[in-house]
């Protein structure tokens, strides 16, 4: 069948006005993309509006003549905590660069050092910090971080007791005055010890009107920046005095705990073990804990791997800071 008179004509002509104007779109997107010309000067260079170079670049994008890659830095493992994230139901998760070789003080600074970057880069000024007492890793952050310019929140609150042996009792006071003075924020102690010998003493010193005062303020935070223990306590935890003693450790063990938030104990699976322990205990409820809005867990190390688990799945924490190895562990668990 005879083609149409013109047709040849039509094709050949359609032809090249598509071909000119993937011309210009290429032309354009390299102008913009690749040479940094700003829009108005390759209007004035091509003879055309500003309004078309902004549309022929969104056309160029379109048909793939640009494509956006995100160059991954170094020490930075994007893909890793958007697995932890989708695994365990985390808002967000940091990974922090770590020697596997690094001793446990090494992987403590790593982990602070990630802490605290985290902490500068996402702290609103209006926030109501919750802190742990007795965490080397929080100590770690917090000598890691720089002075606010402007106020980081409005206060700092212990999360459970901070007084214990005159040796390491300054651990937990200057913790949190560090962090405080840091932030420009201020400082609300708690003014007792985190395990007391009974219930009868625990349910005393929280009728105390100034614990009532801390009551108030734990009720009020936005955020809770916590270390995760295991079982077995931290040098540090071990002399303050307030780390379980051995028989209530045994206990603990036969009931299937594997770590604490703030003396609160949990399961591999995350459930919380109530209990005769658990009744001598000076911290925050748990209830309260898990009301507040961002609780971010900073913990390590294959003696805290466990204990992660079980916080993660227990939902204790919804961010979580900690090394590369611990959270590549986590991803293939």
């Amino acid at each position: 069948m005879t083609p149409p008179i013109g047709a040849h004509m039509s094709t050949s002509h359609n032809t090249r006005q598509h071909d000119g104007q993937v011309r210009l779109l290429t032309k354009v997107a390299r102008m913009y993309h690749e040479r940094g010309v700003r829009q108005a000067d390759i209007a004035q260079s091509l003879n055309i509006s500003q309004a078309k170079v902004s549309r022929l670049l969104k056309r160029a994008a379109n048909l793939g003549i640009v494509r956006t890659i995100v160059t991954v830095a170094p020490g930075v493992y994007s893909e890793l905590e958007e697995s932890l994230e989708e695994r365990y139901g985390l808002a967000e998760a940091v990974v922090v660069d770590c020697d596997p070789d690094a001793d446990d003080a090494e992987r403590i600074g790593a982990i602070g050092a990630g802490a605290a970057a985290y902490l500068e880069a996402t702290l609103s000024g209006a926030d109501r910090i919750g802190v742990s007492s007795w965490s080397q890793t929080l100590l770690a952050m917090t000598e890691r971080m720089r002075p606010f310019t402007t106020r980081g929140a409005t206060e700092v609150v212990q999360l459970l007791g901070g007084i214990g042996s005159p040796d390491v009792q300054s651990h937990s006071h200057r913790l949190l005055g560090d962090l405080a003075r840091i932030l420009g924020a201020d400082a609300v102690y708690v003014q007792a010890p985190g395990i007391v010998a009974g219930p009868e003493i625990r349910d005393s010193l929280l009728s105390d009107p100034s614990m009532q005062e801390v009551s108030r303020h734990w009720r009020e935070l936005t955020m809770a920046v916590m270390g995760i223990g295991s079982i077995e306590p931290s040098d540090i935890l071990a002399v303050s005095g307030n780390a379980f003693s051995t028989s209530d450790r045994q206990q603990l063990i036969s009931d299937g705990a594997v770590g604490d938030i703030c003396h609160r104990i949990f399961r591999a699976d995350g459930s919380g073990v109530a209990g005769p322990v658990d009744d001598r205990i000076i911290a925050i409820p748990v209830d309260d804990l898990r009301r507040v809005p961002r609780r971010v867990g900073i913990a390590g190390g294959q003696r805290k791997h466990e204990a992660i688990q079980g916080a993660l799945a227990g939902n204790w924490v919804n961010t979580l800071v900690t090394d590369l190895q611990t959270a590549e562990a986590l991803a293939e668990a």
